[in-house]
């Protein structure tokens, strides 16, 4: 949970920064990913909480990858779908958008 407290401070501030000079498809791009994201982050700390409470190790073990397999498919998915805005908007701020690869 700490972690995606930070990572949503981050997030808002770097939003005031981006602003600038952002298309509409980039701003609603940009929402959409950090909704994906979030949704990744809540979803893996619940894995991890799962984790933490068994007293299973083989099953913590896995829980724990889980967790970051799903924050790494949240994060693949949020920067494809910037990825396809900053294409959308004919290349206008790719330069602003993270690759895919």
């Amino acid at each position: 949970m700490k972690k995606f407290a930070i990572a949503a401070a981050s997030v808002f501030m770097l939003a005031g920064v981006a602003a600038c000079g952002e298309s509409a498809a980039d701003k609603a791009a940009e929402n959409q990913a950090d909704a994906i994201e979030a949704t990744g982050e809540a979803r893996a700390d619940q894995l991890e909480a799962q984790a933490a409470a068994t007293s299973n190790e083989a099953q913590e073990t896995a829980l724990n990858a889980q967790a970051d397999q799903v924050e790494e498919n949240a994060d693949r998915k949020a920067d494809m779908v910037e990825q396809q805005a900053g294409n959308a908007d004919g290349g206008m701020t790719t330069n602003n958008t993270p690759s895919t690869q």
